[in-house]
This record gives C-alpha cells, structure tokens and sequence, in this order.
C-alpha cells in the first residue's frame, strides 16, 4: 500500500491497468469496481484483516479475473495507474511454442497474450521469421508457464510444439592495432578488405561497398542524403558512465582511448573535462550497452554540407569490385569515354563537397564554412535528427553475422551530406533574392532509419566482428567433501570459479562462479 488506507468492508475500487488514461468527457464503461478482501502474511498462514495503512504489504482476494501485468486500485475513478516497478531482472530461457495443428494457432496466439499479462515475469515476442518466443525466468518457471498456457490461457486443450531452449548471443567488435595512434593516417589507410567481407552470404550486405576500416557512407534510397557512420568498441565501464552520468575511476584509460579515437584534444585536461565534452556529443544511449554520438564536427556544423546539385543526388563513388576492374583492363575508347562522362556528371552532383567533408572529418582543426547552403543544410539536419535514434535502435536489434543484438558498440555520426534547391515561389526573383534553400527531393524518417541502419551494419562487417557469450553468475554453496566433484562439473561445463570463501560457523564453502548460458542446460 503507498498512499492511504486499504479497507475490505463496505468499500469499491476501481483497478487500473498500466494504459489507463482517464478522460473527463468520456464516461468509462465497464471499468473493473470491486470489493476486497484483505488478508496479512503471518508465517506461513493468512490473517484477515478490515484495513491496512500506507507502508504495509498485503494480500488481496478478488483480483484473480484480471490478467493485467500490474493493477493499480483506487477509490475514484479519476486516479491515474502508477509507473511499473523495474526489478532488474529479466528472462534468460527462452523457447519457440507453437501449435502442432495449425487450426489452433489464433488459440495459442490468444492464450500467450493472456500469459503475458498475467505474469509480470514472462516475456512473450512475434519474431520476423513467424516465431512466437516465450521468455522466463528458468527451468521451473518456463515449465509451469506452459501448464498454465495450456490449461488455462487457452481455454482449450490443444497440443504444442516446445522447441529447444535458445540461447542468446552477441555481436560486437574489437579495435584495429593502429588505431588509435593517428586518426588521420587511419582514417587515409587503403588496407586490404577483411576475409568476411569477401566471402557469402556477407559480401552481399547491402552498402558493403561503400564500407572500409568501421567506416560507412550511408545513402538513403533516393539519394538526396548521406551519412557518414562510424563504429567502435565500447567498453562497458565507459558505456556505464554515459549512461549514469558520473565518471569513475575504473574508466580512465577507456576514456583517454576513445578520445583518442574520436579526434578529440586530450592534453592536459583532466578526466572529468574530457569526459564532459564526450558527453556533450551523445546522441541516445540504450540498455543493451551500446551508444550514439555524434562527432565535434558534425556538433559544429562544419560536418554538414549542402549540394546544389541538377539531379538532386549525392556524389555516388563507383565501387571497386575485381568485376569493375577486370572491366577496366578489357574496356575500349567508347567505354572511356563513358566513364570520363559519368565522371564529369558525379563531379557536378557533388563529388567538391565529398571530398570537402572528407578533409573535415580527418582533420582536428573544425573550420566552419559560411554560407546559406550550409546554413540551410543544418537546419535540415536538424530536423533529420530525431530519426536517427530509430536507426541506431534498429541497427543494434540486430547484427550482420547471425542476426544476434549488437552489444558493446558506440555509433559515431561523422558527418552528412544534404541536397538543397532553391524555393521555388510564384515570384522567382523574391526566393533567388532571400536565397532561401530546402530538400531537393521529399526525404522521411523511414528513409534515414533504413540507410542508418545499414550503415551500420555495413561498418561493423568491415571491422574485426566478435561474438559474445552471456554468462550467469553463480553463488554455491558445499561442503569439502563435495567441492572436488563440484569443481570438476565446472570445469566439464567451462566454469570458471572467481572466489570461495567458508562460511563463518559452519563447514560449508561458499563459491562465487561463472558459467556460460549455453553450458547451463
């Protein structure tokens, strides 16, 4: 109870579920009113009582029809429900369930909606694939889940199909060996391309080829915008401060090598300067250890160039490919000459302000060009922006290797090129006079969420890739004549133990270990 007095005798609430929104002209009906009986917990018996105050835990009779995550009760009906409390714990055993006659697949799918809300600790997704995973806590708890799904929830008795547990992985990256000794030496390195890039099915992901050393240029579908992207390594303790705020100490040498890394004067400052300014450049951060930032120069605007181009699209760079050159060797003067035209085209769409902002991005010194083109491009940024959080979300959903969540990564915007057309009004000569500019060609959120989530996916597959196992940590308690079978069960399941300690008064030891999820089964 957490705010006033409970009370069973003579009295009605109304129970809220967590979407709940009272509106004063709409009169709610069929809103659940209803009498309680209110009983305390002493021991292992219940005791009923007429009220409890604010600050006292109970247990309530007359709720069980509402299959609702969290309820809120109250007296009036013009209350509103109360934010659901974060336990810190989420499912880690996961299965497919589905139905072996494919009649009772809208039953299932009705019955896993009403599990889903009955069960606070129960998590129930619908992937791309069709699959409709159900998420527990463990082995016991997915084990009475699914009595109850079938005896209850359903309402019908149908057969399932219960897969094998799944288990969780994840994608993330590691550094180059130069990499952080000299940004603009890496950001100009012509190194060869990594052997996942070359081989199936991952030399078809899409904008591959404009990816090299984590780096990608991300050009929506109609061309009228691209985005430079960069990924990195985050280490967890530096992801932790951005996303507590405080630094720590722990993180020291993590911050001075992402600064590094990112461009950014260390000098003599201290920590906690540094550490501000690369907070001043986040962008989102999300729960699964990952982050976007966006780099000084794109902050400053001198990452943000405006092309007035003809077409109304970006410079597009052909991509170098054994085919295209194998091309080049065997091509006649009319195939020059074709080239030498597409050149001269690329170059008038665009190619001065590409390799403009490529000089910015590699240089520490931001030089900030005026001009109304740029000014209006950053005005169109920033109303682009707000998309690409959307983009960093679905690019971390999912990686370019075994389509597992990315972890660990930071999503660095470097820069962005925008095509902009004077407005054209019913008098030309007041727009050519304001010198006003605008979107060449009509750009969505859907756009910049589906090329920001390919670049970077295509930047993570041009870096060295790693896969990342979940490991549970383990508390186990034994006496010492079961502590060498107990070690060697760990050993078998590569375990790994951090600490033991005995347990004052008494002869047991207490163990503090790792396990590998998948080895936990």
């Amino acid at each position: 109870v957490l705010s006033g007095v409970l009370r069973s005798k003579d009295f009605e609430y109304f129970c809220f579920g967590p979407k709940y929104r009272y509106s004063p002209n709409k009169q709610r009906r069929g809103l659940p009113a209803r009498s309680l009986r209110l009983y305390i917990l002493m021991g292992s018996s219940y005791v009923r009582v007429n009220s409890v105050p604010a600050g006292h835990f109970c247990a309530i009779h007359g709720l069980e029809d509402l299959q609702l995550k969290t309820v809120t009760l109250c007296s009036s009906p013009s209350g509103m429900p109360l934010k659901v409390i974060n336990r810190g714990i989420r499912p880690l055993v996961k299965v497919n369930v589905e139905a072996k006659s494919a009649s009772d697949t809208a039953i299932l799918e009705r019955g896993l909606a009403k599990l889903s809300l009955a069960d606070a600790a129960v998590e129930v997704t619908a992937t791309a694939k069709g699959e409709r995973i159900l998420a527990c806590l463990g082995e016991l708890h997915l084990e009475q889940s699914i009595l109850d799904l079938q005896n209850v929830y359903c309402g019908e008795k149908i057969e399932l199909r219960i897969s094998k547990q799944i288990v969780e992985f994840g994608e993330s990256t590691a550094w180059f060996e130069n990499e952080v000794t000299d940004f603009e030496q890496f950001y100009n390195l012509q190194s060869p391309p990594l052997r996942q890039t070359l081989i199936p099915p991952y030399c078809y992901e899409d904008g591959l080829s404009q990816a090299r050393n984590g780096r990608s240029r991300a050009v929506i579908s109609n061309k009228a915008v691209a985005i430079h992207v960069r990924v990195v390594p985050l280490a967890r303790p530096l992801y932790n401060c951005l996303l507590q705020r405080p630094i720590v100490e722990k993180c020291d040498e993590d911050l001075v090598l992402m600064t590094k890394a990112l461009n950014i004067e260390v000098g003599d400052r201290n920590p906690e300067h540094i550490f501000n300014e690369l907070l001043s450049l986040v962008v989102s951060v999300d729960n699964t250890g990952n982050a976007m930032v966006q780099s000084r120069g794109m902050s400053g605007g001198s990452c943000i160039k405006g092309v007035v181009s003809k077409n109304g699209e970006v410079y597009v760079p052909p991509a170098v490919t054994k085919r295209s050159e194998e091309r080049h060797e065997v091509s006649n003067n009319d195939d020059t000459e074709n080239v030498q035209d597409y050149s001269r085209e690329s170059e008038a769409s665009g190619k001065r302000e590409y390799l403009d902002i490529r000089t910015c991005i590699s240089s520490r010194v931001q030089a900030v060009e005026k001009s109304k083109v740029n000014e209006s491009a950053c005005q169109v940024w920033s109303e682009l922006k707000g998309s690409c959080t959307a983009g960093f979300q679905a690019g971390c959903s999912s990686g370019p290797l075994c389509e597992e969540p990315v972890r660990g990564v930071l999503v660095v915007l470097e820069g962005a090129e925008i095509t902009l057309c004077r407005e054209t009004d019913k008098e030309k000569h007041e727009s050519n006079a304001d010198g006003r500019y605008s979107l060449s060609k009509a750009v969505s959120g859907g756009m910049i969420v589906a090329s920001l989530k390919t670049g970077i996916r295509s930047s993570l597959l041009s870096r060295p890739v790693r896969l990342v196992e979940g490991y549970l940590r383990l508390t186990l308690h034994s006496s010492l004549t079961g502590l060498g079978p107990l070690y060697a069960i760990l050993s078998k399941r590569r375990g790994r133990v951090i600490s033991d300690t005995m347990v004052d008064g008494t002869d047991l030891i207490s163990i503090d270990a790792r396990l590998p999820q998948s080895e936990s089964f």
